[in-house]
């Protein structure tokens, strides 16, 4: 057994049991959740060097063997995501250090925030449909308690709102969970695999449609988005850039873990319905962030819309799309989290998240409105960065494939999202501030977010001005996927 394929759970969970111990001394808690971020970004440095070259990382446990023990198999999809969560943990933690969030910190905010980890990395490693379930109630939990900790009421709110549709995604992925052990005897994903050409065609698109619409519930897709807007505004910042990059991948990720590697053949209709969900996902979460003027809801909207293309994908059900999918994730984590983080900075110096309600920072901060257009552009899809090159390989299959309708709408979108980002820029920067008095606070502690901010956005710049990198290592990725 690998110990460096559990480290994605081990070391988060260890991280969990000492921040929840050392709750009663801030300082050492702090200094204790600092480095099992980092330990875990180590772990997951090892685990892609392994996966690059084609030997996973894997563990069984119980002392039984596949398909009978539970497994843990870092693959290259896999280590992937594991190195983007460790990332986004470390840059979470960092921008917790500025006072670019001033609402005091709760002290279960850190364990929580780590069993958020947990469960992202568990979902990630795992190689069996009902631990997959677990990690999903895992992050529930955690994200429930980070939602409800502050005590306040639009935070209660909130809670209740994300808290019952996730709850109905979790217990129709228990049901569906259940199907698939009782048409195929197995639950683990390679078992499952081997038995799926033999389970009669109803039974394989009824289980397979019920794991779709749990997971899409969990990835935000349309219909089922409007607890993420209605939730996600409520957050920290810190915390707000962690869910926003991660928590709807885990989603997306099951979606292309299932489809394209583990319930092999997938009736083709499938793929259709998923397509026009991932259109009409692009549409309405784009529609709903023009139509509003604070920055948060305009970002959470955003996710939205950006899970659409990320599914979209998915639903062009080729290797091409398989690559561009994971391409779009990776680049579409670093770009959402730092906006929400540089929001955050924003209202530090502003005093409002309500575009109408502030102004004239690019005269007083230039820097930092450079630094927001790299994340923004890069969501829109201006060359050279991230997000042009993850668009143009969705697109490019898309319409390789005939898929002239769903292409449009893509294209549609980015427009609108320049709209959007052109809003934030114009309102927030550009504009005089409506208090003629107004002047930026000289007190705000903000160097650490600076760090985190630039870090993220340089990553942006390094996947933008060399794309071929992570491409090549996304191809190969979605080759390992359904046995090819």
């Amino acid at each position: 057994m690998s110990a460096l394929a559990v480290s994605p759970v081990l070391v988060p969970l260890a991280t969990v049991a000492a921040t929840t111990l050392t709750m009663g001394r801030p300082r050492l808690q702090r200094w204790l959740g600092h480095a099992g971020a980092w330990a875990l970004l180590g772990c997951a440095l090892a685990l892609l060097a392994q996966a690059a070259a084609d030997r996973p990382a894997q563990a069984v446990f119980g002392g039984w063997g596949v398909p009978f023990g539970i497994e843990f198999l870092v693959d290259r999809l896999s280590a992937a995501l594991v190195l983007i969560t460790a990332i986004m943990g470390v840059a979470s933690l960092a921008f917790l250090t500025s006072d670019s969030d001033t609402r005091p910190t709760h002290p279960l905010m850190l364990p929580l925030l780590h069993g958020v980890l947990v469960g992202v990395g568990g979902a990630f490693a795992t190689a069996d449909l009902f631990n997959l379930y677990v990690w999903f109630e895992v992050m529930l939990i955690c994200a429930v308690g980070l939602f409800a900790i502050g005590g306040r009421a639009d935070q209660l709110d909130a809670t209740f709102k994300y808290f019952v549709l996730n709850l109905l995604g979790t217990l129709l992925l228990l049901m569906a969970v259940g199907m698939v052990y009782a048409v195929s005897g197995h639950l683990n994903y390679g078992a499952i695999a081997h038995a799926w050409p033999q389970v009669a065609p109803w039974a394989s698109a009824l289980a397979v449609t019920g794991l779709l619409l749990a997971f899409l519930i969990k990835a935000g897709a349309f219909p089922w988005f409007a607890w993420l807007p209605a939730s996600y505004h409520t957050l920290p910042a810190p915390v707000l850039a962690l869910f926003a990059g991660l928590l709807t991948k885990v989603g997306v990720y099951a979606v292309l873990r299932a489809l394209r590697d583990v319930f092999v053949p997938v009736p083709q209709w499938l793929f259709e319905a998923l397509g026009w969900v991932a259109a009409a996902t692009m549409l309405f979460g784009v529609l709903g962030a023009a139509y509003h003027w604070d920055m948060r809801r305009i970002l959470a909207f955003h996710i939205v819309s950006q899970i659409g293309y990320i599914l979209l994908g998915v639903a062009l059900a080729s290797s091409a799309g398989d690559a561009a999918t994971l391409f779009y994730t990776l680049h579409h984590i670093v770009v959402k989290a730092n906006l929400f983080l540089i929001v955050a900075m924003i209202w530090r110096l502003s005093g409002s998240y309500d575009l109408r309600q502030i102004g004239g920072l690019y005269r007083a901060r230039p820097l930092l409105g450079v630094l927001f257009l790299v994340p923004a552009l890069s969501l829109v899809g201006i060359p050279p960065l991230s997000g042009f090159w993850a668009k143009l390989w969705v697109l490019q299959e898309a319409l390789l494939q005939g898929r002239i309708i769903w292409a449009g709408v893509a294209l549609l979108v980015s427009v609108l999202t320049l709209y959007s980002m052109m809003k934030i820029w114009m309102e927030a920067f550009w504009k005089a501030h409506p208090r003629a008095d107004w002047t930026p606070p000289a007190d705000a502690r903000l160097a650490p977010a600076w760090a985190v901010t630039g870090g993220l956005a340089l990553i942006t710049l390094a996947i933008g001005l060399q794309p071929e990198h992570l491409l090549a290592y996304s191809l190969a990725a979605a080759d390992t996927l359904g046995g090819r």
